[in-house]
């Protein structure tokens, strides 16, 4: 079976956008700010009803409709992944997301729209370095680290482990994800100091390491509020499940 992933590059001459990518590829080694992706097609709706799991679905529209040479979708910022999937949809369905909301006040169902084209960029508080890195001191230890913004492949590469491990189990998941985020302490990159490192790490400098790097990707502002008939604020997310897609179908 041809592989997804070279099928979309070999595509790329194919009808496409360029779609302006939040991170504004500081974070990538070509440092690539935007990427040409392709439109949605009969054949892609093969993907977007089959029963298999979302995230191979996601997976699979990537690899098919990012027309670019020698790219490794797997390397993708999930901020910059939110933004290509929001372009598919956009173009295919159009930008309108309608919600069914709950009034806080009175109980009843009301209906909301949000619109997918007016979603703004969070750019980061803090400046990666030449490396694409942040570096920042942690305020229990005292030590200086160097972290990275975790790509698509790391993501799930964690969500895999979390779903090893038997029930009752508890899976080492924060320490983990630290061990991918951090990539050096102290201008240490020695991985089995890392690892020492992080296994006495303070619960203070382990939340205040997730903290930061959560404010240090730029990526779409997914958050909104909708006014219910009453009156009363309703904070709305945008998610990526299987609703995004679906609904169509």
């Amino acid at each position: 079976m041809e592989d997804a992933r070279i099928y979309g590059q070999q595509n790329f001459n194919l009808p496409h956008d360029v779609v302006q990518l939040p991170s504004g590829g500081k974070f990538y080694k070509n440092k690539q700010k935007s990427i040409k992706v392709g439109y949605l097609t009969a054949q892609d709706e093969n993907v977007l009803i089959s029963a298999g799991k979302y995230d191979n679905i996601i997976s699979t529209l990537l690899k098919n409709k990012i027309y670019e040479p020698n790219f490794n979708v797997d390397e993708l910022l999930e901020g910059d992944v939110e933004a290509i999937l929001i372009f598919l949809r956009n173009t295919a369905f159009g930008s309108d997301y309608n919600y069914t909301l709950r009034d806080p006040k009175t109980g009843k169902e009301f209906k909301h729209t949000v619109m997918l084209d007016e979603l703004d960029i969070i750019q980061n508080e803090i400046e990666p370095n030449e490396r694409g890195y942040f570096e920042f001191k942690l305020p229990k230890s005292g030590k200086n680290v160097e972290c990275k913004v975790l790509n698509t492949l790391e993501i799930n590469e964690l969500n895999k482990l979390a779903n090893s491990y038997p029930e009752g189990v508890v899976a080492p998941i924060v320490t983990k994800r630290l061990e991918k985020i951090i990539v050096s302490v102290d201008g240490i990159e020695d991985r089995e100091t890392i690892v020492s490192f992080i296994n006495t790490l303070p619960i203070a400098d382990s939340k205040f390491i997730r903290n930061t790097i959560n404010k240090c990707e730029p990526r779409l502002n997914l958050e909104r509020v909708a006014t219910a008939p009453s009156g009363e604020k309703v904070n709305v997310r945008v998610t990526f499940g299987a609703e995004f897609f679906r609904p169509f179908f």
